[in-house]
């Protein structure tokens, strides 16, 4: 059986790649979670002659029974479960607080709160039964879970709500030695950011264009977390581009 068994939710694509594929220089045998398998397949390829310690798995992550599937799939194949890193969201509309539709708001808090606590729901129950017991959780806050961005409302609620998580799960997880700890990461080159080179809105409602960072400096930040003993946590961390407009946004 390998020593160590990673779980990344929108392995796919952006933050989720660059993570998975850290964690497999890591060492890390890594379960490759998405809704696109082709995706999920390129991510594997991209680690090259580590591809075989990928899984690429399918998952909706706002479907509890596609995330029973998925950790049932990670169990049997692997045994165990020793890192799990909640990454799956997804944007809401730019539009203002009061024209965002219950159906977009749903949506947000759906995948990007409700599917983590239910992939973390799932890794708990594995990781209190096996042997030697525990693990750790990194969930993904961005830096919107402290300083929201104008006319996003819904994916601010929802990224506040995962600090939240994270410290519940935190608490939770003690007597079954299970660490949760928050990465909040901030503009981060993916396909996301593309925006930013040409301008975002501010806090003023004025376009800027803002700095952004190589995502590899995630992988590289989480892949550190997991790499601590259980008896350490990273219990927040912020790594962003050095002059985003973050302190003393707005």
């Amino acid at each position: 059986m390998p020593d160590r068994v990673a779980l990344v939710t929108g392995a796919g694509s952006g933050i989720g790649r660059a993570v998975a594929l850290a964690l497999l220089r890591s060492g890390f045998h890594v379960v490759l979670a998405g809704r696109r398998r082709d995706a999920l397949d390129a991510t594997a390829r991209d680690g090259a002659g580590l591809a075989v310690r990928a899984l690429p798995v399918t998952c909706d992550i706002t479907d509890p029974a596609s995330v029973q599937a998925l950790f049932e799939t990670t169990r049997k194949t692997f045994g165990r479960l020793d890192l799990l890193f909640n990454n799956a969201g997804i944007s809401s509309p730019a539009v203002s607080l009061e024209d965002l539709s219950c159906a977009d708001w749903n949506q947000a808090i759906a995948t990007n709160l409700t599917g983590a606590f239910l992939c973390t729901q799932q890794a708990f129950r594995i990781m209190k039964a096996q042997s030697p017991r525990g693990g750790r959780i990194i969930n993904n806050g961005s830096i919107a879970a402290s300083s929201p961005r104008p006319h996003q409302v819904a994916y601010a609620a929802a990224k506040h709500a995962i600090t939240g998580l994270t410290k519940a799960t935190s608490l939770d997880g003690r007597p079954h030695d299970i660490a949760c700890g928050q990465i909040d990461v901030g503009n981060a080159v993916t396909g996301r950011t593309e925006r930013m080179k040409t301008g975002v809105l501010q806090a003023d409602l004025s376009l800027a264009p803002e700095p952004t960072m190589d995502v590899t400096h995630v992988g590289s930040a989480v892949a550190h977390m997991a790499s601590l003993p259980l008896d350490a946590n990273v219990q927040f961390m912020t790594v962003m581009a050095t002059k985003m407009p973050f302190v003393g946004r707005g």
